[in-house]
């Protein structure tokens, strides 16, 4: 897997199933006793217009969007997650078969940009 593969991933497996996870969550929450908080946004959406409930899944993705790309810039090292002089880097590997790639690797895209 190289960097193009592991974004493609994160969009598929990880914004389009919290994406989708959320929107069936407010049609109908899940379990046999779901909570208060959930159930009370159930409600207000399934009682709000087609049109509004389009605004807010895109306001979902958006938000789900934002807190990706925040992370990935964190693995990228373009955003500071600590207040010392002296910086750490965080390294992204994936292994298969004996085989390590470095998805994050700063003499490439950033992962970031190609999200």
């Amino acid at each position: 897997m190289n960097s193009t593969e592991f974004i493609d991933s994160i969009k598929s497996v990880v914004v389009e199933t919290a994406v989708d996870s959320i929107k069936s969550n407010l049609i109908k929450p899940p379990g046999k006793k779901p909570s208060e908080k959930l159930q009370e946004m159930s409600e207000w959406y399934n009682n709000i217009s087609d049109n509004d409930k389009a605004i807010l899944l895109q306001i979902i993705r958006e938000s789900v969007e934002t807190s990706i790309f925040g992370f990935l810039c964190v693995l990228d090292g373009v955003r500071i997650i600590e207040d010392s002089d002296e910086k750490g880097k965080l390294l992204l590997y994936y292994e298969k078969n004996g085989n390590r790639q470095l998805l994050n690797d700063p003499k490439e895209e950033y992962l970031h940009d190609q999200f």
